[in-house]
């Protein structure tokens, strides 16, 4: 954020598609409208990118961060003189070198390069100053960096309904971690106060956002990729989050993140705080999708209002996960996701002919099991008692 304006800034440029020196230029172009590289790192620094990196899965599914424009930032970064560039993230499940191979991650950084951060280790890190969470189980090389630049993906998600800059940093919590943050904090609220605390903890110093090809409808990993041609950058990820919630019509008050972010100190989510700024100096309104397939109505059902009154009732209250049969194919890779011991969703035969069944009285709505099915066979649907009272 420019400390010469009282309001937060986002860069949005436009971007047709993922031609490396299309999406280099772009991005250059981003970073002189907020003043240039140099005023988020340095070059004796050592930087890490911060990629989304789910889980497998090729680029245009529009899963994970695109390796265009990580292969750009490392060209800019390169170019600033920035020798010592390492690069992480913890996916939901798997190996991270393996996930980054099958996301073209890997061979860009190859290219530029640029060796892997230690992603695998975990190391317990306190933080007295932690509202939800004081000790984080953090990984070695996010600790190890100077700088953090962020590479998040737009894209909606079951739980926080949209995943962004404020998300992003969840990755940085070691792989098994992550499952236990869910149970340890299965109230939307708790979960976004963890996440403030963690990004508190990690400041990234710029995040940009790959909305090029976004992801709308059932995210973060099962949506449909749909094409936004926009990428932004800001060093204020609740401002950041909040236009990305402009542009697809959707309130940034709905979105706890967002809510929670700015009520601790990370940034301005109000419309008259955030200034936009656009290479021709245009409306960022032209780049609205009213039609884009995201949930507006998910935050009035999950905590806060009349809905903390009935949380005997929370089962009935909220969207829960729904296997398609047609399209399960028997992995078992949901069951594994799960964080609770014993799993709220098991087998019901043990030779695996039938595809896994829930226990919603236990069920806390993380929607890990979601996220990671490589068959997409997972959805958020409502009770029926749910859909007769939002009719």
């Amino acid at each position: 954020m420019n400390k010469n304006t009282e309001k937060s800034q986002v860069a949005l440029v436009p971007c047709a598609d993922y031609d490396e020196d299309r999406v280099y230029l772009a991005l250059k172009t981003g970073l002189a409208l907020l003043g240039g590289v140099e005023q988020f790192v340095r070059p004796e620094e050592k930087i890490l990118l911060k990629p989304n990196l789910l889980r497998s899965a090729s680029p245009e599914r529009a899963v994970t961060t695109h390796p265009a424009v990580f292969s750009a930032v490392a060209r800019i970064l390169r170019e600033a003189g920035c020798r010592d560039l390492r690069w992480g993230d913890s996916p939901g499940i798997g190996d991270p070198e393996k996930t980054a191979s099958a996301c073209g991650i890997a061979a860009a950084a190859s290219r530029h390069q640029i060796p892997a951060a230690d992603f695998r280790t975990s190391v317990p890190t306190s933080f007295p100053q932690g509202r939800q969470l004081k000790l984080f189980e953090l990984c070695r090389g996010a600790l190890e960096a100077d700088a953090i630049i962020s590479l998040s993906k737009m894209k909606t998600h079951q739980l926080t309904i949209i995943t962004g800059a404020m998300k992003n940093s969840f990755g940085c919590i070691e792989g098994l971690h992550k499952g236990v943050q869910h149970t340890q904090f299965p109230d939307i609220r708790e979960f976004s106060e963890m996440l403030a605390d963690l990004n508190l903890f990690l400041g990234p110093r710029l995040h940009i956002m790959d909305g090029i090809v976004a992801m709308e409808g059932n995210g973060p990993a099962s949506g449909t990729p749909v094409h936004m041609g926009v990428l932004l950058l800001s060093s204020d990820p609740v401002a950041l989050d909040a236009v990305f919630c402009r542009l697809v019509d959707l309130s940034p008050e709905q979105v706890l993140p967002i809510v929670v972010g700015e009520e601790r100190g990370l940034g301005r989510r109000c419309e008259e705080d955030v200034q936009v700024l656009l290479p021709d100096g245009g409306s960022w309104e032209r780049f609205r999708n009213p039609e884009f397939d995201v949930e507006r109505k998910k935050t009035i059902l999950r905590g806060g209002g009349k809905w903390e009154a009935l949380a005997l009732l929370k089962n009935l209250a909220v969207k829960r996960p729904h296997i398609t049969q047609e399209k399960c194919v028997r992995c078992g890779v949901c069951v594994n996701a799960c964080p609770l011991e014993p799993k709220a969703l098991t087998f019901p035969d043990q030779a695996h002919k039938k595809a896994p069944v829930y226990d919603h009285r236990r069920c806390i709505r993380c929607f890990c099991c979601q996220e990671m099915c490589p068959a997409r066979a997972i959805d958020a649907r409502m009770s029926l008692p749910l859909r007769l009272l939002v009719r």
